[in-house]
């Protein structure tokens, strides 16, 4: 069964969002690291890109699939894990340690959308 942490936000996507004041740390679930296998690549967005709640904002591949990532909330990039680029596999090993992208939001209002913990295991069961 997939591992599911109490204190983050979930999307219907199999993000999860950890706020940290106005800004929101993306990364992807447990779930979506075991369905997608072993992550050979992710590409990521660019550092003051704008993303919009529900669009895409990058892209995960692996040897199995590749899985467009979508933006749980709106916002400004700030950072991008840069390790990422040579280690993609760290999603694999830490889903919930190992964040893809720090969105400034544009409208935190947004995370009311989005699935605590209890939502997101029944979603995923």
């Amino acid at each position: 069964m997939s591992k599911v942490i109490e204190n983050l936000k979930y999307s219907e996507d199999h993000e999860w969002v950890k706020v940290e004041g106005n800004v929101a740390v993306i990364g992807v679930t447990d779930y979506a690291q075991n369905e997608l296998g072993d992550i050979t690549y992710a590409d990521l967005p660019d550092v003051d890109d704008e993303v919009t709640a529900g669009e895409e904002f990058g892209a995960l591949e692996s040897v199995k699939a590749s899985s467009e990532l979508l933006a749980p909330v709106s916002g400004t990039v700030i950072e991008c894990n840069e390790e990422l680029e040579d280690a993609p596999e760290k999603i694999n090993e830490d889903p919930y340690g190992t964040w893809i992208i720090k969105i400034e939001m544009s409208d935190p209002a947004q995370l009311e959308d989005l699935l605590d913990a209890a939502a997101y295991a029944a979603l995923i069961e």
